[in-house]
């Protein structure tokens, strides 16, 4: 893999797109941004004037968007319109519109009910709709170091939750195809999208450390460039790719969920099993004192993601359930929270994922990666037909969470397209 110095900008094409690998000042720790964040362009909310009305406004930031009173520290509500904080010390002002607005806004996502008709019933239920799939996380030589991987003894199979989620990814896409839609993999190797790598990070680390108040030593700046490496800036590339090449209309990220292993070598199996799925939401106090977070919360509020996200995770929440038959997932902390009662399987969390891909993203964690029955059932692979599975017939693990999902998505279609 090659390295790149941090005094230089590496420039790599993708799709015909030409775009800095990574900015010299994104390399730096700065106060009022998400570490390695883009410097927000505010002059884009300009397109969003008059195209949502207070109440909408209201409706969203509060019961979606904010954790309790926090957004208060970022919008500033009048009766016809709102002052939000940008940069430093500065607001823009975006007026409301008096009743629900024709104006549709810049973006290149549809709506369901903006996507042509299905005139009679058709066994292409998801013709011209465009999915992009993310497996979650890397998997192969990297799985170790994002503390995704276990092996019980060394020995016997390994669990790698990166090429997991794209075994389900490939899967997911050939079944989404058959049913008409227009489907990309972010990622169809075992590898990174960035060209960058840790040692490309080493300098913004230490700079991090220092901010910390934590020690320089090699084990914590090791530790802390492969995160920013695998993590913060693999998450942006990902965002670049769907938000400038693929523009799709949903965004599908796959993922497994986990309760805690303790030593990979040695794993603690647990007789736990759940699922949940994630929106974009719940803001805390120090998320909105970020200029990043609020510019990329604005950008999905105007453009009315929420409504067709929840829509979308709610059909699959439902047809998850059905197929993968596992309770819901309870969140104990304030990081994430329930917004429909009625819906236990879906809870809105600010993720750097689902807050900078700028569409709909149905984000899944069925599963527990370290639960007995499922590192059995890996280690059943891939098979057609029905398993007896501790005394009841089961698909195979990647048929179960793709039909599950697949299911979902073309109920949603079919009603909302008819």
């Amino acid at each position: 893999m090659a390295v790149f110095t941090l005094t230089l900008i590496s420039i790599f094409k993708f799709g015909g797109f030409e775009q800095d690998e990574i900015a010299e000042y994104q390399l730096r720790v700065r106060p009022k941004l998400s570490t390695l964040a883009i410097n927000p362009n505010w002059n884009e909310l300009k397109y969003y004037q008059k195209t949502i009305t207070k109440k909408k406004f209201l409706q969203d930031i509060q019961s979606v968007y904010s954790e309790g009173e926090s957004w208060k520290l970022a919008a500033k509500i009048t009766s016809n319109y709102v002052d939000l904080k940008t940069k430093g010390n500065n607001s823009t002002r975006i007026f409301f519109s008096e009743k629900n607005s024709n104006l549709k806004t810049p973006r290149f996502w549809r709506k369901a009910n903006e996507l042509p008709k299905l005139i009679r019933s058709t066994s292409k239920p998801l013709k011209d709709i465009s999915i992009a799939i993310d497996p979650g996380h890397i998997g192969g030589e990297w799985a170790k170091m994002e503390g995704r991987w276990y092996q019980i003894n060394n020995s016997g199979i390994e669990i790698k939750e990166g090429e997991l989620t794209l075994e389900v990814a490939k899967r997911l896409k050939q079944k989404l195809g058959n049913l008409g839609a227009r489907v990309e993999l972010v990622r169809s190797e075992n590898k990174p999208v960035n060209q960058l790598s840790p040692e490309d990070f080493i300098d913004l680390a230490k700079e991090i450390l220092k901010s910390k108040g934590m020690d320089f030593n090699k084990k914590n700046i090791k530790k802390e460039s492969e995160i920013l490496f695998y993590r913060g800036h693999e998450i942006r590339r990902r965002a670049f790719i769907i938000n400038k090449k693929i523009k799709p209309d949903i965004v599908i990220c796959v993922h497994f969920n986990a309760e805690s292993w303790g030593n990979p070598y040695k794993p603690a199996l647990t007789q736990k099993n759940h699922l949940h799925l994630l929106v974009n939401g719940n803001y805390s106090r120090s998320e909105f004192r970020l200029e990043d977070n609020r510019y990329h919360l604005f950008v999905r509020l105007f453009q009315g993601i929420h409504s067709e996200e929840f829509k979308l995770s709610k059909a699959v929440a439902q047809s998850m359930a059905k197929e993968t038959r596992l309770p819901p997932y309870k969140y104990k902390t304030s990081n994430a929270k329930l917004i429909d009662i009625n819906e236990p399987y879906i809870y809105a969390r600010n993720l750097l994922a689902n807050r900078i891909y700028h569409c709909p993203v149905i984000f899944l964690e069925p599963y527990v990666m370290n639960n007995k029955e499922f590192y059995d059932r890996v280690k059943l692979g891939s098979y057609r037909g029905l398993k007896t599975i501790n005394g009841e017939k089961r698909k195979s693990l990647t048929d179960e969470y793709t039909d599950g999902l697949v299911n979902g998505l073309k109920k949603y279609y079919i009603e909302s397209r008819n």
